[in-house]
Formats: C-alpha cells, sequence, structure tokens
C-alpha cells in the first residue's frame, strides 16, 4: 500500500515507526516520513514536529466532523449529496 502513495510526506503515528517496513521503503521512493519514534528506540530518528503538530489538528477536525451523525453513518446514498453534507458541516465546524 506505501508504494501507491502519491504525496511527498507521510505523516504517520509512532505505530508506523517501524524501519524496514515504513521508513526504509519511503525513503527508497523518494518521500519525507513525519513519523515520530517509539520510545523505546535506541537512535530516536529526527521528524519535523510542526508539520506533525499540523496531523493533530487534521485528526481532531475529523473527530468534529464525525458528530454529525448524518456523516458518520452516511445517510446519503450518493456520493455528491454527501459531499454536500460534508461542506455544510465543515462550514459549521469552522464558524464555531
Amino acid at each position: 500500500m506505501l508504494s501507491q502513495v502519491v504525496a511527498d510526506t507521510l505523516l504517520a503515528d509512532k505505530a508506523y515507526d517501524a524501519d524496514e517496513r515504513v521508513i526504509e521503503l519511503l525513503a527508497s521512493q523518494g518521500k519525507t516520513a513525519v513519523i515520530p519514534p517509539k520510545r523505546n528506540r535506541k537512535y530516536p530518528r529526527d521528524y519535523d514536529k510542526d508539520l506533525y503538530k499540523a496531523r493533530h489538528l487534521i485528526e481532531n477536525f475529523f473527530a468534529k466532523l464525525k458528530q454529525y451523525r448524518a456523516i458518520a453513518t452516511r445517510y446519503d446514498k450518493r456520493a455528491v449529496n454527501f459531499l454536500g453534507a460534508i461542506y455544510l458541516a465543515a462550514t459549521v465546524i469552522w464558524l464555531n
């Protein structure tokens, strides 16, 4: 699945801190991994802490978005209607 990633940078949590399976694979593809090192690593890696903080904001937004029942359970069957509901809920979240 990582070989199909189109983006230049991958943001992930500590669960993906695996050298052989994730970090080295992304480095061989010329992509940057923004993954904080686990606490038990002997040699901690550096990562972009500011970019990782942005990941937290994105996760919080999705958590707020899932508070809307119609979006969490996907009441709308058509993709265009569902996308409209997401736009509406995102606007309400942004205005609050």
